[in-house]
């Protein structure tokens, strides 16, 4: 009898023993400023030449995970940014950094880091080394994919430094009512069996990661979902992370996110894309006209917020298993396709890149181009001369017509023609990083493809898209036949979404088989040949009777719940000091006490320090940032070198009645030494009743 009660304790014992570590990794995450110049840059996304950042209405920021077994072996990072688009050079020089960390041993390289884009519109640009990126940003921009490169990297180090044993929980349901298929025609053009499989021409499944760790602190959520960062139209220029930005924001006040260096190990939501290239967030309410922008985004990023709070907390499913992945640079120009990828044709290729008229048109339902041109513009319709002086890649191209033949300039193309692909797996779900914005359709072929290689070992397979690096769209064969908005921007030809197919199939093939995968060919590093064609700023000035932070339109006495603060300030060119992880303004409520505030000033022709007493304030009074939505620092140039600032606070409903003021941060540079100096400004205190 006792060995019997022997062997059945010890039989009980191996099952909670593989009841607790069954499912368990080590997880960490780690948020970090990424805001490039708030003035004067062009911004990523609509194409627009005159449409350049002058100011902030929410911080863009890098959200990072690292996950890995128990053993501190096999482990993935995986970030969620606040951009248009993932770069090669940011992916290059994000892995550059980790593996020159001498703390991080080697453990985070090119093939186990992804780095996805959320794909705002609002953002600063210039961060590519690939022209056809840049040229309408007016050229590289340094100091912007500076910021970002090292924010990215700033936030994987922090999360690799957060690791702790934890569970990861994984949950999908619908989302409706939150994103159109604004390129019906081209959708409807997909064979007639394979639409009617699906219920609706876009995805709404929301899928979500729960990130927990065994003492139960919450450590993070991740939430794919398939939609455009499109509601802010190109009238704006106030940096934005969009209705995605906005639905992290929520999330981070609902569980108290701290933005701050000093304190990193706190939670992190983020909301990455996936295949959203033919889903808009404004066929509901038409283009984005700029007066009603901000208020489609915000309800566009609190349904993905409320949906993603729901399946939070209802989440009951834990990934189990190994983490494992695979990473493969392949050469789209001009790539054979095996037969059984484009129904049994031999001789297939896809085609030298080129941007196609279509493309240049615009997306009529977020981002329209060039007037003279349309969607739907195909090789060979009567409205349309046949004339060409590419007839060979013309022909490659098919319906597209051919406007720039980004492939073929020198000494080196103006797209990317190596393009980084990469699966990992996380017990049973596989993130396929796709470098392209990926339609609805092309999305649900692309995971058929890697789910029929890596069969019943994952039972959940979400794209990644805008990750790694970026080619512009993807599509089906069909959808590039209409040649809207998306097939123009298809760049290497008819068969793009097909060697995709086929290459992914290889390396989800190698994973299943536990093999490795051919790495391919290194992409080119084009740092050392691009020039930054915009300068610094050379001296900030003033009036002689102005200090810098000198308020020049002060707030009123009064102001009720809704009503909008606005105090302009004498100020400095942002682009003197980026304040990351720091902020432009301060919305500070006054508490009881006395402080004494001291300024110096020029009072004839020598420096004077004033001080006066006023109403105390305290640290736990700042009640809003430049990175809460009801914020904006604005930014306006006056004359040749003079920089107006002006704050705005559109006081929320819910704000407690008392005395409040504005405190303006910023830098000014000497224009006879060059030094970069610190200033403030602080309104006068008025009251919210």
């Amino acid at each position: 009898m006792r060995k019997l009660l022997l062997i059945v304790f010890l039989c009980f014992s191996s099952f909670l023993s593989t009841s607790v570590f069954a499912g368990e990794f080590l997880i960490g995450s780690g948020i970090y400023d990424i805001t490039g110049p708030a003035a004067e840059v062009g911004m990523m996304g609509y194409s627009m030449p005159d449409q350049k950042t002058s100011g902030i209405n929410m911080r863009l920021r890098s959200r990072a995970y690292v996950i890995s077994e128990p053993d501190g072996n096999a482990r993935v990072a995986f970030v969620c940014a606040d951009l248009a688009m993932i770069f090669q050079a940011v992916k290059q020089q994000v892995v550059e950094k980790l593996l020159l960390n001498p703390s991080l041993e080697g453990k985070y390289d090119e093939s186990n880091v992804l780095l996805s884009a959320t794909h705002t519109h609002s953002g600063p640009g210039g961060y590519s080394h690939y022209l056809a990126y840049d040229a309408m940003v007016m050229g590289f921009i340094e100091d912007n994919l500076n910021v970002i490169v090292d924010g990215i990297y700033q936030s994987i180090v922090i999360a690799h430094n957060n690791l702790t044993p934890g569970r990861i929980q994984i949950a999908e349901d619908d989302l409706d009512n939150c994103g159109w298929q604004r390129s019906y025609d081209a959708y409807m053009n997909n064979p007639v069996d394979e639409i009617d499989q699906y219920p609706e021409n876009t995805d709404k499944k929301m899928t979500l990661l729960k990130l927990v760790s065994d003492q139960g602190k919450e450590i993070g959520m991740i939430s794919w979902y398939a939609v455009h960062s499109t509601n802010i139209g190109s009238a704006n220029t106030l940096i934005s992370g969009d209705n995605k930005g906005y639905a992290e924001y929520l999330f981070e006040k609902l569980k108290g996110t701290d933005y701050s260096a000093d304190n990193q190990n706190t939670f992190v939501p983020s909301f990455p894309q996936t295949n959203s290239g033919d889903v808009s967030p404004n066929v509901y309410w038409g283009y984005p006209d700029g007066v009603n922008d901000d208020a489609h985004m915000r309800i566009i990023g609190k349904r993905q917020f409320d949906k993603a709070v729901e399946i939070y907390d209802s989440v009951s499913e834990y990934l189990e298993g190994s983490i494992d992945y695979r990473h493969s640079h392949v050469n789209f120009d001009e790539k054979p396709i095996d037969p059984q990828w484009v129904d049994g044709m031999a001789g297939i290729k896809t085609c030298s890149s080129a941007i196609g008229f279509s493309q240049i048109a615009g997306s009529t339902e977020d981002g329209t181009g060039l007037d003279i041109m349309y969607e739907g513009m195909v090789w060979g319709e009567i409205a349309w001369p046949q004339f060409t002086l590419v007839p060979g890649l013309q022909e490659c191209q098919a319906e597209k017509i051919v406007l720039f033949p980004s492939g073929d300039m020198k000494p080196y193309p103006w797209v990317p023609e190596v393009l980084p692909l990469q699966i990992i797996k996380i017990g049973s779900l596989a993130i396929v990083a796709v470098p392209a914005e990926i339609t609805t359709m092309a999305g649900r072929r692309l995971r058929k493809t890697v789910e029929d290689q890596l069969g019943s070992s994952v039972d959940h397979i979400v794209i990644s898209a805008l990750s790694n690096a970026y080619c512009s769209y993807l599509t089906t064969r069909q959808e590039y036949a209409v040649q809207h908005y998306e097939g123009g921007s298809n760049l290497f030809g008819p068969y793009g979404l097909n060697v995709f197919q086929q290459e992914f199939s290889r390396i989800a093939g190698d994973l299943n088989a536990g093999i490795a995968s051919d790495p391919g060919p290194v992409p080119r590093d084009l740092r050392n040949e691009l020039v930054n064609l915009q300068t610094g700023v050379v001296y900030d000035g003033k009036y002689l009777n102005q200090e810098f932070g000198e308020v020049e339109i002060d707030a009123e006495a009064n102001y009720g719940l809704e009503d909008t603060v606005a105090v302009q300030f004498v100020g400095g060119h942002p682009k003197n000091n980026f304040m990351t992880q720091k902020t432009f303004l301060k919305i500070e409520k006054m508490v009881s006490g006395v402080v004494t505030e001291c300024k110096t000033k020029w009072v004839w022709w020598k420096l004077v320090e004033e001080c006066k007493n006023v109403s105390g304030m305290v640290q736990d009074s700042v009640v809003a940032n430049d990175w809460d939505p009801e914020t904006t620092y604005e930014w306006q140039r006056e004359g040749m070198d003079r920089s107006n600032v002006i704050i705005k606070w559109t006081i929320p409903a819910d704000t407690p009645p008392g005395q409040y003021r504005i405190r303006h941060l910023g830098h000014w540079k000497n224009g006879w030494n060059g030094s970069i100096n610190e200033y403030e400004g602080v309104s006068r205190i008025f009251s919210v009743n």
